[in-house]
């Protein structure tokens, strides 16, 4: 796995975490009862951005380095994946 690979990566599994934490913990108008005109009852009134985006790191950080450990150890390969045998065979 090259460098270029490995940010694509890590890009990759930051944003499908930070999707996963962007609800949690999510406090809306409509729980607090205090809705602005004009807004949706759903609309975040805290969000708590800042300490998701850093959590979302860290969570993705150890993720990344299970999933390039495994990669890079040759426990899984391309190959592992040709269910059609379109790849030569591994010398």
């Amino acid at each position: 796995m090259g460098v270029t690979s490995g940010l694509v990566l890590y890009a990759v599994i930051w944003f499908m975490t930070f999707l996963i934490v962007i609800p949690i913990r999510i406090q809306t108008q409509g729980d607090r009862g205090e809705i602005v005109p004009g807004t949706h009852a759903g609309a975040p009134e805290q969000h708590y951005l800042k300490q998701k985006a850093v959590i979302t790191t860290i969570a993705a950080a150890v993720i990344w380095g299970i999933i390039a450990t495994i990669i890079l150890g040759g426990w899984i390969s391309v190959n592992d994946f040709d269910w059609l045998d379109r790849l030569p065979d591994p010398e």
